[in-house]
């Protein structure tokens, strides 16, 4: 496992440039279009439906770095009505269940860009449309990845 981890906080620093990264860009070009409609009566063509792609990679991108940091949102009623020795049990069976059921969304994101690319669809500036939308099964795939390896580490 210790590997994992070290691939895993590589993989996290990448998240995290991107994010700052992402976001930024997602700001300036919305704060642009802003600017160039009420002042100039214009806008950039490609400026919406890039910021819409943006929104899409640091909304995923944020979910993985959740599933990292395990601050995605969570019922723990039924921990705190176990003892200790229960609630490693719960523990398994939310990480095993969120790596299945983001298994089963990699799988159904590799299927749809699978049929975005077949449908040839551009989104701006040329761009296929299955091209950003690449994030959803990179980051469901980590996710699945992060769980199973949470799931590991905790039945281990």
């Amino acid at each position: 496992m210790h590997r994992w981890e070290q691939v895993d906080a590589f993989i996290d620093r990448v998240e995290q440039a991107l994010i700052s990264i992402l976001l930024s860009v997602m700001i300036l070009i919305a704060f642009l279009q802003i600017v160039l409609r009420n002042i100039f009566a214009t806008g950039l063509s490609w400026g919406d439906p890039l910021v819409r792609n943006l929104v899409l990679w640091v909304g995923f991108i944020g979910a993985a770095l959740a599933t990292r940091e395990g601050k995605h949102i969570s019922i723990d009623v039924m921990s705190q009505l176990v003892p200790s020795r229960g609630k490693i049990v719960i523990e398994v069976i939310i990480y095993v269940s969120s790596f299945i059921i983001c298994g089963l969304l990699t799988f159904a994101a590799v299927k749809f860009i699978g049929n975005e690319a077949l449908m040839g669809t551009v989104t701006f500036l040329g761009i296929r449309a299955w091209l950003p939308e690449l994030i959803l099964p990179i980051t469901f795939g980590l996710m699945t990845l992060r769980y199973g390896f949470q799931s590991l580490k905790t039945f281990l």
